[in-house]
């Protein structure tokens, strides 16, 4: 080896070192954002879930696993990881198949007005949740507008049963969440070529036949995505299950609250925290395992 080829080995080693530095740099900051902001409260509440629960609501320091004993032994919180999961699923499913159209809509105008259309249908992300949430008690509510108008019409001789239930909750957590599965979309859509769906109806397919054998299959990682940010943000949600549920809506959110400030039990708030956070990853694993096998990884 040449002193040239050394002098030019060094050269490319301390080039490729000097990369590696400035990307750690760049990185260090959300690193740090994500570990202050989300590592630490984890591990906090994971070692919260490990201490027990005295008398009169005190917390003994140990390392226990009574909380989550008590959770898992109880049916009433297996109960309560069914409603989460029914309502995560039902919410993700209804919210995926409503803004599916209006997603690939949004995508594929070509109107001047295509950039205030995606406005307008992000714009209920304006108003707060807890605003949404009253909008519809009033709406749902026995004394709403649904209700008022069947039965002033003669529909009904008495009020539907349309909120303090977990339908009254889903349908609002639908509504309200809607718009993230629609900004999802958009964003999982924007990869499809519409040269590919122009080279099936050039070779005879129907556009019924080219949706579902083109459009659709490239597009479900960007439904997959949708499915699983309205599945994560309601099964998380507590203000409208807390309010549109008038407290017969039990889920992992509103059971957290109840343990970690009426019955002060900080331990089995914090086992059933993570026990929500073991939820959400297991959804993830199966996101990325659907969206590797649809992307033929």
């Amino acid at each position: 080896m040449t002193l040239t080829q050394m002098g030019s080995r060094k050269r490319v080693s301390g080039f490729r070192d000097r990369r590696r530095w400035e990307l750690f740099g760049l990185l260090l900051p959300g690193l740090l954002g994500i570990t202050i902001a989300f590592v630490l409260p984890v591990i906090v509440m994971a070692r919260m879930s490990l201490n027990t629960h005295g008398a009169g609501g005190q917390l003994v320091e140990s390392f226990s696993l009574s909380a989550y004993q008590s959770a898992l032994a109880d049916a009433f919180y297996w109960q309560v990881v069914g409603n989460t999961l029914l309502l995560g699923l039902g919410c993700g499913a209804a919210a995926t198949i409503l803004s599916y159209p209006l997603a690939l809509f949004l995508v594929r105008t070509t109107s001047k007005w295509k950039g205030v259309l995606i406005a307008l249908a992000i714009a209920p992300l304006l108003t707060s949740a807890v605003a949404r949430t009253y909008g519809w008690i009033a709406i749902l509510g026995d004394q709403g507008v649904i209700n008022d108008s069947l039965l002033s019409f003669g529909f009904l001789d008495s009020p539907l049963q349309l909120s303090n239930n977990m339908f009254g909750t889903t349908i609002a957590l639908v509504e309200i969440l809607m718009p993230y599965a629609i900004l999802a979309m958009i964003s999982g859509f924007g990869r499809i070529s519409p040269s590919l769906e122009e080279a099936a109806g050039s070779l005879g397919a129907s556009k019924f036949k080219t949706f579902f054998r083109i459009t659709l299959p490239l597009s479900l990682p960007g439904v997959f995505t949708g499915f699983l940010l309205v599945f994560v943000l309601a099964i998380s949600s507590f203000v409208t299950p807390r309010l549109l549920g008038g407290g017969r809506v039990f889920i992992l959110a509103t059971e957290v609250y109840n343990e970690a400030t009426q019955t002060l039990n900080w331990p089995l708030a914090s086992a059933l925290s993570v026990i929500l956070l073991v939820v959400f990853g297991a959804m993830l694993v199966v996101y990325q395992r659907l969206v590797a096998k649809f992307e033929g990884k």
